[in-house]
């Protein structure tokens, strides 16, 4: 009879001690701007000179570390960047505001969303739909936002650098489907862009056809000139007009994205 190999479930692996301390030591070494020696580090980490060594050499061996040899410290080395190279600036967003957002709907009750430019529409990374109780949908991570007909697409178009929304418009402008007028039309788009940052806020009240029975109000995520993203809180039309939203939750929004931009800011820099 053959033999069966089965996977052990997850979790039933035991931790690679190893790596832990490999990156617990990166960890030390990165906030040693000036670099640090084995005692220094064996101190701050609380393992054995011999391991720090050791587990120094093989870092250093990989290119990620190197010593110095005016006083035989050891300090990081420009491939440690690579470790981030596919964490986009989207996935710091959604990273740092997942947690906030549920704070928030304690607050608001009704869903929000943290969405972020993909090319030419705003794309939902980060959602309280399904924990809404008022929410009339469940699968939203991943769906496209159109530009110029929702709260986020509006919020992004006013807040974003001048030659990026330029940019975003000669691309809709060059598609066939609702938003390629209104992308051609200066007047509208200067109207757009000028109420938005009057409100302070991207509002869409049953302007999106497809979704004509919602409203919507939304907030940049900046970061200095560039906005890397948008909070989203969505509603039933009906429950309320969108200044009546803007008074009632706009404040606490405001809140989450100042929280989001000061969690955001080291990382960028």
């Amino acid at each position: 009879m053959d033999e069966q190999h089965n996977e052990p479930a997850r979790g039933e692996y035991k931790r690679v001690q190893g790596l832990i301390r490999g990156l617990q030591l990166l960890n030390c070494l990165n906030r040693c701007d000036g670099g640090a020696r084995i005692t220094e580090l064996a101190q701050q980490t609380g393992l054995h000179r011999t391991t720090v060594r050791r587990l120094l050499e093989t870092l250093q061996h990989e290119g990620y570390v190197r010593r110095s040899d005016s006083d035989d410290s050891y300090l990081l080395t420009l491939k440690v960047r690579e470790l981030s190279e596919g964490f986009r600036d989207e996935q710091w967003v959604s990273q740092c505001a997942a947690p906030l957002l549920g704070e928030l709907m304690q607050q608001v009750v009704w869903p929000t969303d943290i969405s972020t430019l993909d090319v030419d529409a705003m794309v939902i990374r980060e959602t309280t739909h399904r924990f809404s109780r008022l929410s009339f949908h469940r699968s939203m991570v991943g769906r496209r936002l159109p530009m110029l007909l929702t709260a986020a697409g509006r919020a992004y178009i006013a807040n974003c650098p001048e030659q990026e929304r330029e940019h975003i418009l000669q691309l809709l402008a060059n598609r066939n489907d609702s938003q390629s007028g209104l992308a051609r039309d200066q007047s509208y788009i200067d109207k757009l862009v000028r109420k938005t940052r009057q409100d302070g806020y991207g509002s869409n009240y049953r302007d999106w056809g497809e979704e004509g029975r919602i409203a919507a109000i939304a907030l940049p995520i900046r970061h200095e000139e560039r906005v890397l993203g948008c909070l989203n809180l969505v509603y039933i039309a009906d429950a309320m007009t969108i200044e009546e939203a803007a008074r009632r939750y706009l404040e606490a929004m405001q809140s989450v994205v100042t929280r989001i931009e000061t969690r955001m800011s080291p990382r960028i820099d």
